[in-house]
């Protein structure tokens, strides 16, 4: 039945997208704000599928600690649940992610098109600071920036390595970093066919103020997030 649901999610998420793609062609010539309240209701019409057909529902703790934007939403990142969820829950994020995700005909276009800092990982030294170019203007737009301090999808259980991207932007931006934990990876596993229904909780931790230096900045908010996820992976 698993694998039915998923297959069946596949399938409506597709009839979904695609059709949403051509629909949304003309807003590629108009002002970027106008673009994300549309990328926002087909977020939520993802989420709504996973509901309905795989039975994942999911639930935020901690909107309290959500400070006014700016600031940096320092995430776990365990599936791609997350990145359909978070447009949702914090309007107009600025993620940071690789820009090879842009070269995807019409899901990168619109992806550029929300303004996201696309950057080059191979290109060492000069993406960070091409990230910090972003993310300052990201910033300055009053809007909220969205980085993954591992860099890339992590079991649940498991940790990576956290970069330095995350810290050069705590120190160039002057902003606060509020860490999010998650456990999206027990019902979403990485490059899994297969979706297990569940809830997902999302649990937003007090923001850490601009000021600390690097290694203790990166400590607290390397200890926050691991913290409460291996919670969160633990609760049942």
């Amino acid at each position: 039945m698993t694998v039915l649901r998923s297959a069946v999610y596949l399938t409506c998420f597709y009839l979904w997208t695609l059709p949403t793609c051509i629909v949304y062609l003309p807003l590629l010539i108009l002002p970027r704000k106008v673009m994300v309240p549309f990328a926002r209701i087909w977020a939520a019409g993802v989420l709504l599928l996973m509901r309905v057909i795989v039975g994942i529902t999911w639930k935020v703790e901690g909107l309290e600690n959500l400070p006014p934007r700016p600031f940096i939403l320092a995430s776990k990142h365990q599936s791609a649940f997350e990145t359909f969820a978070i447009p949702v829950l914090i309007a107009d994020p600025a993620f940071v992610l690789k820009r090879e995700l842009t070269w995807i005909p019409f899901f990168g276009w619109y992806l550029a098109k929300t303004g996201v800092i696309a950057i080059d990982r191979s290109a060492g030294v000069k993406a960070l600071k091409s990230m910090t170019k972003g993310a300052e203007q990201a910033r300055d737009d009053g809007r909220a920036i969205v980085i993954y301090p591992e860099g890339t999808r992590i079991a649940p259980g498991a940790k990576g390595e956290y970069h330095t991207g995350i810290a050069m932007l705590y120190g160039a931006l002057g902003v606060p970093v509020v860490p999010m934990a998650l456990n999206s990876g027990l019902c979403w596993s990485k490059r899994a066919f297969t979706k297990h229904a569940g809830q997902i909780t999302f649990r937003i931790l007090p923001p850490i103020a601009p000021g600390l230096n690097r290694k203790v900045f990166m400590a607290q908010l390397e200890s926050a997030i691991e913290t409460a996820t291996g919670e969160l992976i633990n609760a049942d």
